[in-house]
């Protein structure tokens, strides 16, 4: 069979375009092994090639207002003479005087040397015992309707039938979803440092109980974060355990004959995030799948921007919900060039330069604490010329490339998500990319590797609560555990309609209303 020169160089073409695609995959694998995870750019070509078009180096540049500073700054000290950090005047001081050996009753104290210190003591358990008196009225007193006996009410207790008081139940808290620490390994601490064994079970009950109670404040929460029109959304895996119930449906009748073997298994679910950048609200919401049936479900009555990155859900999401307008996220297309200079440098390396100038017509913005609309009279002056050259730039090159090679999936992914960033150049309040619900994930992922997987479907659940009540308290610079001990005894009493005071916004300016008065 004789095949033409043209079908020949077609197939090698193809050939290539799949050695090249394959090339660029393993590359990718590579770096996500042995490689940094930082995506810094250091650009190498010449200033003359940093354009889109033929303009010039200086083409677009920003023309940045400019005043005339004056200040007093401090003479920089060699590192000889650099000293210590100041330590926090709110550490308690336990003084140690370190007398003579000799005998210095006759002697006349002239000064003395200190030096500071700084120890550190294992944090200490404490048994609170809650005496109230009984007291019994003289005979005299004791007349129809007044009782006989006066005692003081119980105080008012958290979980009253557990023996755990509130700071216990806040560290548990603090220390299982800020610092990691899965509950085994807070009992192993327990145990070492105080010599007092928790079954696991009762560690158990008590963190369960703990979100029961907090159950109506984060309904409140989830009230509070998707009352908005401006939405950011994202989602990560969690790996979670199945029940036992599920487990014996699935398995074969021979299994029932030895119930002992039977073995959990586990499933991916995931943690779907959605956080309203107006009201600084955060909210993490489990659920078994990724689909767009979630967003259908949780999204229901949403009107208005949603932010994401190229997941075809939200795509899927926006067809059936026409008053949602997608937004992009610049961080996810300026990632797809990042990995595609190791195929084509030049190109990528200019669609970075432009992009890295869309992000320091942002930090001018962030730099003069601009209001949003004075943002989008900012980015419509600026931002608006280098965002069309773009465009334009990628539409014109995205037919030179194939589609599987590096620079083509870049080119690809950047014609059909950049057209969905326009309206940031027209709304202030549109962020440029979904980094800040990015970073409020990277708690999730840090827990994730340290207890593995969640124990149930119910346990994920607690977990949602509890990472957006902390990203919350992040959020608005909030100390969690300060927040948690003075919040949580308050829930009980609090009537549905105020629990939105108690969300660590609202507390924090109460609070600092409160120490205005009093100050």
């Amino acid at each position: 069979m004789t095949v033409s020169k043209a079908a020949y160089d077609a197939v090698i073409r193809e050939k290539d375009g799949q050695i090249n695609a394959l090339k660029h995959r393993l590359e990718q694998l590579e770096r996500l092994i042995f490689a940094a995870k930082s995506e810094r750019h250091a650009p190498t070509l010449v200033p003359e090639q940093m354009a889109l078009w033929d303009q010039g180096a200086d083409a677009g540049a920003v023309e940045e207002p400019k005043e005339k500073v004056s200040y007093e700054r401090r003479k920089p000290r060699r590192k000889s003479e650099a000293g210590r950090a100041a330590l926090p005047e709110n550490l308690p001081v336990r003084r140690k005087v370190i007398e003579p050996d000799e005998d210095t009753t006759d002697m006349v104290k002239i000064g003395e040397d200190i030096t500071r210190k700084v120890n550190y003591r294992p944090a200490t358990l404490e048994l609170v015992e809650y005496v109230r008196p009984r007291y019994a009225r003289p005979e005299a007193e004791q007349t129809d309707g007044v009782a006989p006996i006066v005692q003081a009410p119980a105080p008012q207790q958290v979980l009253p039938k557990a023996i755990a008081d509130t700071g216990l139940l806040v560290q548990l808290v603090i220390a299982k979803y800020i610092d990691h620490l899965p509950l085994h390994r807070q009992r192993r601490i327990y145990k070492r440092d105080h010599d007092w064994d928790i079954p696991s079970s009762t560690m158990g009950d008590w963190f369960a109980a703990t979100c029961t109670l907090l159950k109506p404040l984060y309904d409140a929460l989830q009230n509070q974060v998707l009352d908005t029109d401006y939405l950011q959304g994202d989602e990560s895996r969690i790996t979670v355990l199945e029940a036992n119930e599920d487990v014996k449906k699935n398995k074969k009748s021979k299994s029932h004959r030895h119930p002992m073997k039977l073995k959990r298994k586990v499933h991916l679910g995931y943690m779907w995030v959605f956080r309203n950048p107006e009201a600084g609200g955060v909210l993490f919401a489990y659920r078994p799948g990724r689909g767009a049936n979630v967003l259908h479900e949780t999204l229901a009555d949403f009107k208005g921007l949603l932010q994401s990155d190229g997941y075809s859900a939200y795509t899927s999401f926006r067809k059936n919900h026409p008053g949602v307008v997608l937004i992009s996220c610049l961080a996810h297309i300026r990632r797809k060039f990042f990995d595609a200079q190791s195929n084509h440098l030049e190109l990528a390396e200019l669609a970075l330069e432009a992009i890295k100038y869309l992000y320091k017509i942002e930090r001018i913005s962030q730099d003069y604490n601009l209001s949003a609309e004075r943002r989008g009279r900012l980015r419509d002056r600026f931002a608006r010329p280098a965002y069309d050259a773009l465009m334009a730039w990628v539409r014109y090159h995205l037919p030179e490339h194939l589609p599987k090679s590096g620079i083509g999936k870049a080119l690809g992914y950047a014609a059909n998500h950049l057209p969905r960033l326009a309206p940031y150049l027209d709304d202030g309040r549109i962020a440029i990319d979904n980094n800040q619900i990015e970073n409020k994930i990277r708690p999730l992922a840090l827990g994730r590797k340290n207890y593995m997987f969640a124990g149930s479907k119910e346990g994920a659940r607690r977990a949602a609560m509890m990472y957006s009540f902390f990203a919350c308290c992040n959020e608005h610079d909030v100390n969690p555990r300060i927040w948690l001990l003075d919040v949580l005894p308050r829930v009980a009493e609090t009537r549905p309609s105020r629990m939105g005071e108690l969300l660590p916004g609202a507390w924090k300016a109460a609070r600092e209303v409160v120490d205005a008065e009093e100050e």
